[in-house]
């Protein structure tokens, strides 16, 4: 099986190798290895053509944006299944992407899969800030403010082609607004691959600032608008409550 995995970067010379030697360095051998840069300036460039054998397409282009440049990725993705992994991430172990392609493999019902993710000190990655125990998928569990860690989230490419790409009207909630529409809207099965497969960094996007944080939640509720269906009344509010537990 080929797992296509791609790394949308924008000068972060600081830690995109450390993301690149995680994804070259796994023993499964169909790995298709996709980087789209949205122009850096940095020198991350550089350090991306250090490792140019080992990357299987690199662009480097102005983009609208982080779901842009996914979309893109996924255009270029020719592997059944696709992973994102972002440039401030990185795989635990050389193991992560086999157990990827043996849980698709040994169930070929499912069209979806995720695991737990650490979040790391953004300048030490072995202190654990906070954990992500996502557990076993249950529909309903959208209601309650839940949702898979995205950059855990693998999916067969089919599932893109049928049920579409990142939305990017949204800037910063696309990822969930997609794992909603494929997961709760469309119902797709899915699979929980119950431990740590990749650590994050903090300082995201989504929760760098208390703005970017209420933007984020604004989303949410679009998201939910924009597919059709209804939150309950607590639904949207639940969604950063369930974070709390996370930092114990």
């Amino acid at each position: 099986m080929t797992i296509s995995i791609i790394t949308v970067v924008y000068n972060n010379r600081q830690f995109i190798e450390g993301c690149i030697n995680s994804v070259i360095g796994q023993e499964h051998k169909g790995v298709e290895y996709i980087i789209v840069d949205g122009g850096s300036t940095d020198g991350t460039l550089e350090i991306i053509n250090k490792y140019a054998s080992k990357i299987t397409s690199f662009i480097s282009e102005p983009d609208q944006g982080i779901y842009d440049a996914m979309n893109k990725g996924i255009g270029l993705a020719t592997g059944e299944v696709v992973g994102i992994l972002n440039a401030d991430d990185f795989y635990v172990n050389h193991d992560v992407l086999s157990k990827v392609a043996s849980t698709f493999i040994s169930d070929s019902g499912i069209d979806a899969l995720y695991a737990d993710v650490e979040y790391v000190r953004r300048d030490n990655p072995n202190r654990v800030v906070r954990k992500w125990h996502s557990g076993a998928y249950k529909r309903e569990r959208f209601y309650y403010g839940w949702s898979p860690p995205h950059p855990t989230f693998f999916v067969r490419k089919e599932v893109f082609q049928k049920h579409g790409h990142y939305n990017t009207d949204l800037k910063i909630a696309a990822d969930y607004e997609m794992m909603l529409r494929v997961l709760f809207v469309n119902q797709v099965r899915c699979a929980y691959l119950p431990e740590v497969i990749i650590k994050m960094r903090d300082g995201g996007v989504s929760n760098k600032s208390i703005k970017n944080r209420i933007q984020a939640n604004r989303e949410d509720g679009i998201a939910w608008k924009i597919n059709n269906v209804t939150p309950r009344r607590y639904t949207l509010g639940m969604k950063p409550l369930r974070k709390v537990g996370q930092f114990f």
